[in-house]
């Protein structure tokens, strides 16, 4: 089963499961940097969204972690 990404994740323009995270925690007003890690170059151009357009503020990243909770 592939679980689809909620589709309010276009508030802070996130297209992928990978985006959505990483703009979660690059975010974050402690996060500095995120180094994600991978061997494929498909991967990293996905990646290199997550750092492209809006990030979530607080109330999205409180969005966010209640949607998870709830899966």
């Amino acid at each position: 089963m592939r679980l689809e990404l909620p589709g309010w994740a276009a508030e802070f323009d996130a297209q992928s499961w990978a985006q959505f995270f990483l703009k979660f925690v690059l975010s974050h007003p402690v996060v500095t940097t995120a180094t994600p890690a991978t061997s494929k170059a498909r991967h990293m151009i996905d990646n290199m969204g997550g750092v492209m357009g809006a990030l979530p503020d607080q109330a999205l990243r409180k969005r966010i972690v209640t949607h998870i909770e709830s899966l």
